[in-house]
């Protein structure tokens, strides 16, 4: 059981996903973005030029800097949603 706010509903359906090997544990239908958030990985990437951390921006699929490897293709994680088993990878995405 898990729940993400003190006051909220508690929903038993819960994922477990790995990140860069990592498990890392989420409520289903959750977007990866929040998950990983949620989890501490606030560095999604890095930028292109400066090599700075990025994370999730626009939460709505719109800017692309929450790009990162799902289960071996480039995926926005705002924009997909959680599922069990997935496999992460934050380490090596490109800028």
């Amino acid at each position: 059981m898990m729940r993400r706010f003190k006051d909220m509903e508690t929903r038993t359906e819960a994922v477990t996903l790995l990140v860069d090997g990592a498990p890392v544990r989420a409520l289903a239908g959750e977007s990866l973005a929040t998950a990983i958030g949620l989890a501490g990985m606030l560095r999604l990437r890095k930028s292109p030029r400066a090599e700075a951390p990025r994370g999730a921006f626009c939460f709505m699929g719109v800017c692309q800097e929450c790009a990162i490897f799902v289960d071996g293709a480039l995926r926005q994680a705002c924009m997909t949603p959680v599922a069990e088993g997935m496999v992460v990878e934050l380490r090596g995405v490109p800028s």
